[in-house]
């Protein structure tokens, strides 16, 4: 008997964990590794070819979430695309390697060029010959450069074969990372994104004050030039977490200040951001870039909000003062309406009516019918006419 129950309790748990196992995979989403076999015309050839280096283990490869993977594509033409590919731990992660491969291509050297293309959540191409010629993008966690394997290849063509590779990948958030958006003039401006301390030391390896910022809790940068002036904006996840690096700064900032090493033009904590900016002309140029970095913040709360009374009563409030404050404008803008049309009305009537009267030699009330001149003032037009005394 025991061991009956006991087999039915095991064979519900196993049943219970299967289930489990099921509903959980239904949710996970679709591997962005997994490059396709076909691609329009292009057909895959030959397996996917896995890259793996155990020598990469700084913390720009901490962010890889998978093993890159190469795959070249050929159409019946014999046109041939190689493709590699990068899934990412996040979205944000991505869109910053693709932000560093873009600086890494203009500071090659040669007659590089950079454009931006309408791949993916965001792309670029670059053209340095023929042969050094590919486009980048990013969409989710996947991070795409597309090369092409023939020395004449088109970027039209490149670019059409990559943005149909991208639809193929999952494309997570769908936009750029927040952050970026509150950079000044951020849709013209060349945008360095950082997950980590390391990208943003090696772009500014002269400003030792950035070794002393934390991105510990997941904290994100962005950076921009604007000129000669270089603007980095760090965001910190909490307040607590922008305080304590906010004060290791400006404590970092006097420190140098007293030995006299390299420091920022101007620095300011704008909320939950760490702003700086580095080569500028002078502090005043300095502090109006600052000026135009405007912090968000949101409030989410974890549980039900305990102001939603006071918020439901002020919009109500607002709401209906509002519709009140309509009705009594467009009354007395009706009555206004209404009095001025009268009384233009009113005036050209009165003045046709005058200019009538004075168009007449004389005036009747009688019309067609006979009046007796009992008082005599009446001027006579036609004594002929009239009744005589005896008649």
């Amino acid at each position: 008997m025991f061991s009956r129950s006991f087999r039915t309790i095991w064979s519900a748990a196993a049943l219970s964990l299967l289930l489990l196992a099921s509903v959980a995979g239904q949710g996970l989403p679709k591997d962005p590794s997994a490059l396709p076999d076909k691609v329009d015309e292009f057909s895959a050839a030959g397996p996917i070819n896995l890259q793996t280096n155990p020598s990469d283990k700084g913390s720009e490869h901490s962010f890889v979430a998978s093993e890159p993977a190469a795959q070249s594509y050929v159409s019946k033409t014999g046109e041939r695309f190689s493709v590699a590919l990068t899934t990412m731990t996040s979205d944000s992660a991505a869109y910053a390697q693709l932000t560093q491969t873009r600086k890494q291509a203009e500071s090659a050297g040669g007659t590089n060029k950079t454009e931006n293309l309408d791949v993916g959540t965001a792309g670029f191409s670059f053209l340095n010959g023929p042969s050094n010629s590919f486009v980048a993008f990013f969409k989710g966690r996947a991070f795409v450069v597309v090369r092409s394997e023939n020395k004449s290849a088109e970027l039209q063509r490149l670019t059409s074969f990559a943005r149909s590779l991208a639809d193929n990948f999952d494309k997570g958030a769908g936009e750029i990372p927040v952050l970026v958006k509150h950079l000044p003039g951020w849709e013209q401006a060349q945008v360095l994104y950082a997950v980590d301390n390391e990208t943003l030391k090696k772009a500014f390896s002269n400003q030792a004050v950035l070794d002393v910022v934390s991105f510990t809790g997941g904290a994100e940068a962005a950076a921009a030039e604007y000129g000669p002036q270089k603007l980095v904006v760090i965001e910190f996840n909490t307040a607590s977490l922008a305080t304590d690096n906010d004060q290791r700064i400006k404590a970092k900032l006097q420190e140098f200040t007293t030995q006299g090493q390299p420091v920022p033009i101007a620095y300011r904590r704008v909320g939950n951001y760490a702003v700086f900016v580095f080569d500028a002309p002078s502090a005043e140029a300095a502090n109006q870039l600052i000026d135009q970095v405007k912090y968000q913040q949101v409030v989410q709360w974890l549980g039900p909000n305990p102001f939603s009374y006071e918020k439901e009563t002020r919009e109500f409030t607002e709401t209906t003062l509002g519709v009140l404050v309509s009705v009594v404008q467009t009354s007395g803008l009706a009555l206004v309406g209404c009095l001025a049309v009268g009384g233009l009305f009113g005036a050209l009537l009165f003045r046709s009516r005058r200019a009538q009267q004075r168009s007449r030699e004389a005036y009747a009330d009688s019309d067609a019918m006979i009046r007796l001149n009992l008082d005599e003032l009446t001027q006579e037009k036609d004594p002929a006419r009239l009744l005589g005394r005896g008649n």
